[in-house]
Parts: C-alpha cells; structure tokens; sequence
C-alpha cells in the first residue's frame, strides 16, 4: 500500500480506543511506583520505550507545577546501536531531567562475565548478561519495558507483571493470573518483576498514538536513502559491523526502521513514509509483525525469543 496514495484511510480509522490504552498504562506506571522500591524504566530511545515515556510524564509530571519521574531510565547498550538513537536517548532524559543509567556490554565484557565466541558474533543475546548485573548492583525489583504481546509469540504469554525468579528467568508456567486488574506483586529475596505497561497495545496503537501526541522519534523511523543488501529477504544495511558479502550487489533504498536494536540484528523495510500518519497507513496493510520483518535474531528459529527470555532476556 502507498502511504501518500492512501490518505482518505485516516478518516476512516478512529482513534478512540487510545485513550483507554493510555489510561491503563499510566495505571500500571504508578502501581509499580506505588507497590516496589526500586522499580527503573527501561529507555533505548525506540518508539515504543518514547510511548511509555510520554505516559509516565502524563503519570507524574504535571504540566503547571512540574515534576519528575519518581524512578530512573535503565538502558543496556550492546556498544552496537544506531547513533541517532542513543543520541535521541540522551537528548529525552536531559529533557525530562530524568536520571539516565547505562550499562554496557563492553563493560561486561571486560569484567570476562561475556565472551563472545568470535569478534563479528552479535552482542544482542548477550544483554542479558548485563541486564542482570545491572539488576544486582543497583538491587531493581521492577523493570519496567516496552514489550507488547503482537510483536513477537513468546512475548503474548507474557503477563503485564512478569516474575522472574533469583537468576533473571522467566519461567512461562509460573506466571501468575491477572484477573480484574489485580496484580500479585510479591516476591522472595532476590526475585524482580519485569513488567510491560504497553503490553495490550499492537503496533497501529503505537504509531496512531505517536501521530496524536506529535512524538519526536530518532530520524531513522522515517524514510531516509541508506546502502542495503538484499539477504534472505531482509535488507540488511550495510555498515562496518555488517558489510556486503561476497557475490552481493549494495543497492541504495528509500528505507525505514520499524523497530531499532543492535546494528548486527536490526533490518529497516523499504519505505517513502515521512510522517506517522503515513507509517500509520503502511502499518495497515503489514502482515508480517516488525520483528519478523526486520530482526535477523528472531529468524534463527521457532523459539528464538523464548530461549533468550529465559535466560533472562528483556
């Protein structure tokens, strides 16, 4: 579907169901403030963890008499992310006045707790390695992400307010039931809740919200001219970190990023969408969800993610 061709489908799509999704979100951003100690707010500066961070403002910040977020923004940085959105990342927390932790890989790999098995080896699965120190050394009991149940299988059994036990897994038949909103929030010592305020929203939701709050995104969401090679029917940029193989021909297209990561991992789709309200109507006609379109580490197999969450992954 031609976005710019299609602009009569933005009458016809409401948006009012957005003002529940908001108002669940912020119901759940301030139980976790209410309920945990030191809870910490997931931040990479992508679109949804934006959403999630313009809920929390709405949450606790109030637009007369100020404010500031009652946790810290946590990001876990593979040393490998696209710089215009750690860039953004930084530019938002000093915005907000918001305290901004980082943890990297890198750190982790000096420390010897990762080893990579070769030098080109992604340090995307790796994260969970830091996640978890950056748990114990700061002693978080909620981490709050920006996971949604549409993006990927294994993510649509999570439950908003997913426990993790004493080593950071997630164990799918110990979740516990969430009935009339009412979560059960107790833990045993060294035990943490991962949980996802934006878990019942899909990626329309994301973007139609996007397009009504008039959220600043990191430019690489919108369409931009970058060198790709077609490869098992991802383009994959291609960079320093992941350049052309032999025998493939580098082609400059007009592309977007629907979700961002690491570099080694992360596969923009071909795009002339400028504004969110284009992207909404490309989101329309999409059938294949944006991590199966665009994440090299979910293609490895069936069960992908679930082996990574239960290692302790986001």
């Amino acid at each position: 579907m031609n976005a710019r061709a299609e602009p009569h489908l933005l009458a016809q799509l409401s948006n009012a169901h957005l003002d529940a999704l908001e108002e669940e979100t912020i119901f759940i951003l301030r139980e976790v403030a209410a309920t945990f100690e030191r809870p910490t707010l997931l931040f990479s500066g992508g679109k949804d963890s934006l959403v999630m961070l313009r809920c929390a403002e709405k949450a606790f910040i109030d637009s007369q008499h100020g404010g500031r977020l009652p946790f810290p923004l946590l990001m876990i940085d593979t040393g490998h992310n696209f710089s215009e959105v750690t860039d953004f990342r930084d530019l938002r927390a000093k915005e907000l006045g918001a305290e901004l932790i980082v943890r990297s890989v890198e750190e982790s790999m000096k420390r010897g707790t990762v080893r990579l098995a070769h030098p080109a080896e992604s340090r995307n699965v790796h994260q969970s390695v830091t996640l978890l120190e950056a748990i114990e050394e700061f002693r978080f009991d909620a981490l709050m992400g920006g996971a949604r149940r549409d993006e990927e299988k294994a993510r649509a059994k999570e439950r908003i307010f997913s426990h993790r036990d004493s080593f950071g897994q997630w164990q799918p038949k110990a979740q516990r039931p969430e009935l009339w909103n009412l979560f059960n929030t107790r833990l045993h010592p060294g035990e943490h809740f991962r949980v996802f305020p934006i878990s019942n929203w899909t990626e329309l939701d994301v973007w139609q919200y996007i397009a009504r709050e008039r959220i600043a995104l990191p430019s690489i969401y919108y369409t931009h001219k970058r060198d790709v090679v077609d490869r098992r029917g991802l383009l994959v940029p291609v960079t320093d970190l992941t350049p052309a193989r032999a025998g493939e021909v580098v082609q400059q297209r007009d592309v977007r990023f629907r979700t961002v990561g690491d570099i080694t991992c992360t596969c923009p789709v071909e795009s002339l969408a400028d504004t969110p309200e284009q992207i909404v109507i490309e989101t329309l006609a999409a059938q294949v969800s944006e991590r199966g379109a665009t994440r090299m580490d979910d293609q490895t197999s069936d069960a992908s993610m679930e082996k990574r969450k239960l290692e302790g992954y986001f």
